[in-house]
Order: structure tokens, then C-alpha cells, then sequence
């Protein structure tokens, strides 16, 4: 076969377009051995469907030895068993660990600390509340007479807002 005609052959291979004449020629020309240098991985795609078509699958052969290879003991079966569960256990075990520890520093994170007592005498104690509380009292009055004065703000606004309307 010339090589123009089996480029085109080719091209219409892979294509999908060929008919089952064409693809047999094709088989058969890739069979012999003279076959050019850019085209040797193709001949050996073609000889390697050759072969599987050889191949045949013997069905009273096949099936017990199916069975025979599914039930046949395995070498080293119940170590690598073993190593594979203990593996397994050890994973998990390492994953509820290290799940354990996150949780613990997020709640850690986010739970305030303890107070501690500053003062060991009672009646010190006492005494620095009552500064305290006294020290809040009187922001709480100057903060109250601070609002009565944006009160009486609001009260005239209020006013001339409402002889505004009247006079329109």
C-alpha cells in the first residue's frame, strides 16, 4: 500500500470513518514488517489488537479459578490485617485527640478568666466600694444634670418648631 493511501486511511481511522474493509487492510499491511519509522507505535497498536482477538476467555476454566484465588489462603494475611485495623484505630484515636485539643483552646479562648480577690481584709474592701460607688454617684449626677440641660435644648426646639407650624 502506497503511503499516501495509508495516511488517509489513517486519518480516517482515528476519525471513526473507516468501513470494516478498510480497517482489515490496515491490519493487514501493519502486520508485515515493513512498516516506516514515524508509523512503529501504530503498528504496535494494531499487532496488540491482533493479540487480544486471540485471546479467549474459557469459560469452565474461568469461574473456579475465580473461586479457588477468592478463598485460597493469602500470604501474611493476618499480620497485614492486623497492622491495617491497628493502623485504622490509631487514626481515629489521633483524630479525637487532636479534635479534643482544638475544642479545649477554643473554649479556653473564650471563657473569661477567674477574678481574684485584690484585698484580703474585708473591711478594706468595703471601704474601697464605697469609694467606688461614691465616685459613681456623682458622675451619675453630673451626668444628670448634663441631660437636663439637652432636655430643656429639646424643649425649645420642640417650641420653636411648634410656633413655626402655627404661623404657616
Amino acid at each position: 500500500m502506497d503511503s499516501e493511501r495509508l495516511q488517509q486511511l489513517l486519518a480516517r481511522y482515528w476519525s471513526g470513518d473507516t468501513t470494516l474493509e478498510e480497517e482489515a487492510q490496515l491490519r493487514e499491511h501493519f502486520q508485515n514488517g515493513d512498516v516506516p519509522d514515524d508509523l512503529k507505535e501504530t503498528a504496535a497498536l494494531f499487532r496488540y489488537f491482533s493479540e487480544g482477538k486471540m485471546k479467549s476467555l474459557n469459560d469452565l476454566a474461568f469461574e473456579p479459578a475465580v473461586i479457588e484465588r477468592i478463598h485460597a489462603p493469602k500470604k501474611g494475611g493476618r499480620l497485614v490485617a492486623l497492622f491495617y485495623n491497628a493502623s485504622k484505630i490509631a487514626a481515629g484515636l489521633v483524630v479525637v485527640i487532636v479534635a479534643t485539643w482544638f475544642i479545649r483552646n477554643e473554649i479556653r479562648k473564650s471563657t473569661p478568666h477567674e477574678v481574684v480577690d485584690t484585698y484580703d481584709d474585708p473591711k478594706l474592701a468595703f471601704e474601697e466600694t464605697k469609694k467606688a460607688l461614691l465616685m459613681i454617684s456623682k458622675s451619675f449626677g453630673t451626668a444628670q444634670a448634663q441631660a437636663k440641660k439637652i432636655n430643656m435644648f429639646n424643649e425649645a426646639q420642640e417650641e420653636i418648631q411648634r410656633k413655626t407650624k402655627d404661623r404657616l
